[in-house]
């Protein structure tokens, strides 16, 4: 891999201060994107993001992320310590600047770092201000520093005392409860993102704890083959087509890249990349190069060995990608992020980068490993024959629509309002909960389709067994949206569209094979926040004129203790065993419904969820299920 190392001083000097922190605690989203669940998990990459730098730069090896009790953060690492000498342009502890002045630190011009991975370099300082209180130790091999400070401002001065042992950096804080929704903080996000950041950067071992019950939670993350070990890791649900993960690497000019790849016997392709450790999810000019590079490599190994006859098409990208599994890291001075959140590279250097060491380093490997190569050509001809029948019914299906004048479903009751803005569609589980629906809907805005039996599980299909489907074809119908590559957003008819089945293994497996198709060829309704789960109640409890609806057993108990003796209990098999206007009260209702918006922060994370369930390797499942059998109820994204 490239030499990051700093060979530079790194000392008060290199701290450079640009801006003040008075606007953080008024408009935290503007420095951590909301005030949600999502903003609180962030305060904990700022944090480990300074540490991941330091291991970029060369002088950390391990860091330490522990939920203690009472959801406080733990960060620790043995890095070589924030500067804490008095900083010459502010005369206070370096210690100080860096934790009370905004944009201060050792990425904006100064040579402490080569290249960083912080997205807004905004840091710790944010942290801090956005804390009840942080305390920080500093160990820097020849004293121990330390601060308090409560709500950015410094309430105990640095404190040094002589310590000539480890050096390394501890962040100890709790998140404000009166800016942030929760203050609760969520394992497995911290893990996943954690564990990213274990992979990208070979060697560093990471330790995830959480202190909070009785018995300790702990993962400890390390993975010295770095993002070979990522696509072993997310193909560990799949069955590869070759046995080794392909490996590349280049640099120039300070700027260095990395793939790794490897294909499946799946019709999927999962493509991650990464700039300075930052997931760029709408890609960018990295991306680019890899995906052009790729698709002429194997066009020209193929022709050149008569792979690829005369007669024959040259592959397409979507063919040369049918199964693929790619990881692309770049690292960058100066990194250049557009697109509407941030997340897509600019910098038209890293295209012709990737591209190059692709040309020269896929090719070579071809060359040396012919029998991979083959296996690749021969997926990629399946791949595109498959699509030629995919467009041969895809025309068949236009043709159809445009001789019965694309007449909407016959099961589907749709709405009276026409502005997609207003209206939803529930996606109903079985004929007779459907009928419930009809009759208890708003039917100014409510349009309802019903869906029988188990549909098509699109994991296992290729595109041309998806057209024509006759499960699937109606909803596709009712959606006026078109779906894979005809899929189009603004022709969409519903603003929400609301997946409403059982609370039982069958519902949650409907659900499941609804929101992989979705995730698979209509992925923009999940990314622009169409798709929503009904929570139907599990119990109703009716005293005299008191009735009240619960939707857990947690709640159950809790309802059944405030309401006392004589509660008359009704258990909810199913959504047909409501009435309409039950249905309506309880799950249809805006006013009173419960529904959870499904999202897709994380592409990678949806796409093993959906191999796990959906795929043909069985172990993987059970270990999942038996993993995850407390937290049944949310077994759905």
């Amino acid at each position: 891999m490239l030499d990051l190392k700093v060979t530079e001083t790194y000392d008060e000097s290199q701290i450079q201060v640009l801006e003040g922190l008075e606007a953080v605690r008024k408009r935290p989203g503007m420095y951590i994107g909301s005030t949600s669940a999502q903003g609180l998990h962030h305060l904990v990459y700022e944090i480990v993001d300074n540490s991941i730098d330091e291991a970029l730069a060369g002088y950390c090896t391990h860091i330490e992320v522990t939920i203690e009790k009472n959801n406080i953060i733990r960060v620790a690492d043995n890095g070589r310590g924030i500067p804490c000498g008095i900083h010459p342009q502010m005369g206070i502890p370096t210690l100080e600047v860096v934790l009370t002045v905004l944009h201060a630190g050792g990425k904006f011009g100064g040579e402490g770092y080569k290249v960083s991975g912080g997205l807004h370099g905004v840091g710790s300082s944010v942290v801090n201000a956005l804390s009840v209180w942080l305390e920080a130790e500093v160990r820097d091999g020849h004293e121990k520093h330390f601060m308090r400070f409560e709500r950015g401002v410094t309430v105990k001065p640095m404190e040094s005392v002589p310590f000539e042992s480890e050096t390394g950096t501890t962040i100890r804080f709790k998140a404000d409860p009166e800016i942030f929704e929760t203050t609760v903080y969520d394992f497995e996000v911290l893990e996943k993102r954690l564990r990213d950041q274990a992979f990208l950067n070979a060697g560093i071992k990471i330790t995830l704890r959480d202190e909070r019950e009785d018995e300790l939670n702990e993962e400890v993350m390390h993975y010295e083959g770095g993002i070979r070990q990522f696509v072993e890791y997310l193909n560990r649900t799949k069955t590869p087509i070759h046995k080794d993960v392909i490996y590349m690497e280049g640099s120039r000019e300070g700027s260095m890249a990395e793939v790794a790849m490897q294909y499946t016997d799946s019709y999927s392709e999962t493509l991650i990349s990464f700039a300075n450790n930052i997931n760029t999810t709408e890609g960018g000019t990295h991306e680019t190069g890899f995906k052009a590079s790729l698709t002429r490599v194997l066009n020209d190994y193929g022709r050149k060995y008569n792979l690829i006859k005369e007669n024959e098409k040259s592959f397409s990208g979507d063919d040369v990608r049918e199964g693929l599994t790619a990881i692309i890291s770049v690292k960058l001075q100066e990194a250049q992020f557009e697109g509407q959140t941030k997340t897509k590279l600019g910098n038209s250097d890293m295209r012709t980068l990737v591209e190059t060491m692709m040309n020269d380093r896929l090719t070579t490997f071809f060359e040396e490993n012919p029998s991979v190569a083959r296996a690749i050509i021969d997926k990629a001809q399946t791949a595109a024959r498959a699509r030629e029948a995919a467009r041969k019914a895809r025309e068949m299906t236009r043709r159809k629509s445009a001789l019965d004048g694309a007449s909407l479903p016959g099961k589907l009751a749709d709405c009276q309002e026409r502005d997609p803005h207003l209206t939803e569609i529930y996606i109903v589980e079985g004929d007779s909960a459907g009928g419930s629906a009809k009759e208890g809907r708003d039917r100014r805005y409510q349009a309802i389709l019903p869906l029988w039996g188990k549909m098509l599980n699109v994991e296992k299909a290729r595109l041309d067994k998806v057209y024509g489907n006759e499960k699937l074809t109606p909803m596709i119908t009712a959606f006026g949206a078109g779906f894979g590559e005809d899929f189009d957003l603004s022709k969409l008819r519903y603003g929400k569209i609301i997946l409403m089945a059982d609370a039982d293994v069958d519902g949650s497996h409907i659900r499941t094979l609804l929101l992989t198709f979705f995730f698979r060829f209509m992925r923009p309704l999940i990314e622009h926040g169409h798709v929503y789960i009904a929570q139907p109640p599990l119990f109703k409890n009716e005293k005299g004129k008191d009735v009240r609806y619960t939707y857990s057993d947690e709640e159950q108990r809790a309802c059944l203790d405030d309401m006392g003796d004589g509660v008359r209990v009704q258990r909810y098999k199913g959504l047909g065993e409501m009435d309409p206007e039950q249905l309506w009260e309880t799950t249809m209702n805006p006013e009173n419904r419960i529904i959870k918006q499904v999202h897709m922060e994380d592409a990678a994370a949806a796409d093993e969820i959906f191999a796990l369930l959906m795929g043909e390797k069985v172990e993987p499942r059970r270990e999942f299920i038996e993993k995850n059998a407390k937290y049944v109820t949310n077994l759905d994204i």
